[in-house]
């Protein structure tokens, strides 16, 4: 995707393979600002700080955060503890734990003089297929958007819910992947980009969607069920962060309640996620943690002044009772299709099973 015109990733190795660069989110929309991550520390710190988010992102970083823990230490326990203590930074978003997974399984094997090597290695196909995975995903997701009515014989709108686009994965996006392709085939899209309090994460899809060209407006999160029953939105579509075997899934909080909308205003409310957010393991959205986050996200609102400055205002007091649950559950009865890489299906077990018969057992 571009940002100013040029083309851009994520995150990107540097060249002399020390270190991994990425764009800083927390400065987004006010800022475009590279960081560079030369430590398991950075790699961390970035992660808990959602200086990079949305989990294909938060997984691919943390294995850039292995290889980079290996390069000083590569034994059993460095990679243990590294291991741990990258698993330890989000505890909800399965891409977390899947790519790590993956790494462990190649390093183990390996002397720990080669491990540094095949990590970095390893990291950078894991960027790689995830470019592929969200470029199919959008193809697919095209598909079904060409036979929504609107886009045949008018302007097709959409809604979102936080940030599923390019900005949460290395490329491409998940849920803004289809809308990104319905606009490149000619297809007249708009986008209703919710806020998503109390993280703003959509003003990042407002600034994507911006610098890609795609017309699109920004609303309160409460006025998604006013235009959903004023039939202003053609169809709903988020990302996820965990989807589990029955076709629940876990994703930003406040994503339950537009399926709620969606669903009493006929609408459709498509889900896209990748294989790795997919977790055969959890047999319902009911087994999955739920993060709680600082409550300072709820006291304090990141903006910039009459002159332009960025900072922070203070909107609740210090001593002010908050809970702040990051994500909530939408029950697979809800979501009208899960959208991967390998195409569309039910969101139940038997439709992630039709995708991926692999992971059949018994």
């Amino acid at each position: 995707m571009r940002v100013n015109g040029m083309f851009t990733r994520t995150i990107w190795p540097v060249v002399d393979g020390c270190a991994v660069d990425i764009i800083d989110q927390t400065a987004l929309p006010h800022e475009y600002r590279v960081l560079r991550l030369a430590s398991l520390e950075d790699a961390v710190r970035a992660i808990c700080s959602m200086q990079v988010r949305g989990a294909p992102l938060i997984g691919v970083t943390a294995a850039y955060g292995l290889a980079l823990a290996l390069a000083s230490q590569a034994d059993d326990a460095a990679l243990h503890a590294a291991i741990e203590t990258l698993v330890a930074t989000r505890p909800t978003a399965v891409n977390l734990r899947w790519a790590l997974a993956r790494l462990q399984a190649r390093l183990a094997p390996l002397p720990p003089v080669a491990r540094a090597e095949a990590a970095w290695q390893e990291a950078g196909r894991l960027a790689d297929e995830d470019v592929e995975q969200c470029r199919r995903m959008g193809d697919n997701g095209l598909q079904l958007l060409r036979l929504l009515p609107a886009a045949q014989h008018g302007r097709l709108a959409m809604m979102t819910h936080c940030n599923a686009g390019w900005l949460a994965t290395v490329d491409y996006g998940t849920a803004l992947a289809p809308i990104y392709a319905a606009f490149a085939a000619g297809i007249d899209v708009h986008v209703w980009v919710s806020e998503t309090r109390p993280r703003n994460q959509g003003l990042l899809t407002a600034w994507e969607l911006s610098e890609q060209g795609v017309p699109h407006t920004v609303i309160a999160d409460n006025a998604a069920g006013l235009l959903l029953t004023r039939g202003e939105v053609d169809a709903v579509i988020v990302g996820a962060d965990c989807v589990a075997a029955n076709g629940d899934i876990v994703n930003k909080v406040g994503t339950w309640l537009k399926a709620l909308a969606a669903r009493a205003a006929g609408v459709p409310f498509y889900v896209v996620a990748p294989r790795s957010t997919i977790d055969f393991d959890c047999p319902s959205g009911a087994a999955i943690a739920i993060e709680e986050r600082d409550a300072d996200e709820l006291r304090l609102v990141q903006g910039c002044d009459a002159a332009g400055r960025p900072g922070l205002l203070r909107q609740l007091a210090v001593a002010e009772r908050v809970a702040n649950p990051a994500f909530d559950m939408t029950p697979a009865a809800l979501i009208s299709a899960l959208i991967t890489e390998r195409g569309a299906c039910a969101a139940s077990g038997a439709g992630l099973l039709s995708l991926y018969p692999e992971e059949r057992h018994g």
